[in-house]
């Protein structure tokens, strides 16, 4: 069965590659020239190349043994968005206070982290399933908690508080975090003289959604 590894794509080969978000729109001209627009996915898909990172025989032989452990496109695996890795804006630290996760209630202990980007118009709220395993900070009501007061679910991004947060009570958090993704291609062609002469092949690499 198709699994998902805890397993970090070498980072060497993240920082050399290309992608980043793409949105699905339908986009309709009417009759008079108007336009009618239509946003056909709720969140955003991230798609990636590592072509572009492959400068050695070694980076072609790390990117293979990787390929053939996950079975191609078979299993997913973490992916580390060298542009967007963190809750905090970037060239900043991470803390606490960086991102809304939720409101208390009095009773609600879990809140799965988010990132939202934009503010004043129509800012987006991105499920975050993938955190850095030893980065998240949590704060109730702008207060830090301890490590032992919550816990983290480093496979799917949910946090779970130790005591229900009081009604009304500002749930924010700062956090690490990688994209699940799988290889989106079922074969790798690489010359290693295009390789080293700068020239590479399309090895895709695409966001898993649930």
């Amino acid at each position: 069965m198709p699994a998902f590894h805890e397993v970090r794509f070498p980072l060497r080969l993240s920082y050399g590659s290309r992608g980043g978000p793409e949105r699905r729109t339908e986009i309709v001209t009417l009759g008079s020239g108007d336009e009618e627009r239509n946003s056909l996915w709720r969140h955003s898909r991230r798609s990636y190349n590592v072509g572009p990172a492959l400068r050695s025989a070694a980076d072609v032989a790390a990117l293979i043994a990787f390929f053939e452990e996950r079975r191609g496109p078979l299993h997913g695996f973490r992916w580390c968005d060298t542009f967007d890795h963190a809750s905090a804006a970037a060239g900043a630290e991470i803390g606490p206070g960086d991102q809304l996760i939720g409101t208390g209630d009095g009773g609600t202990v879990a809140f799965p982290l988010a990132k939202t980007y934009g503010a004043a118009f129509a800012p987006y709220r991105r499920p975050i399933v993938k955190p850095v395993a030893g980065t998240v900070r949590v704060a109730v009501a702008g207060v830090e908690l301890a490590a032992s007061a919550f816990a983290v679910d480093a496979a799917t991004g949910l946090v779970t508080l130790q005591a229900p947060p009081a009604a009304g009570a500002a749930v924010t958090a700062g956090f690490r975090f990688d994209v699940p993704v799988r290889f989106a291609t079922d074969r790798i062609e690489v010359d290693h003289q295009a390789v080293q002469a700068g020239m590479v092949a399309d090895i895709p690499v695409i966001e898993l959604r649930r």
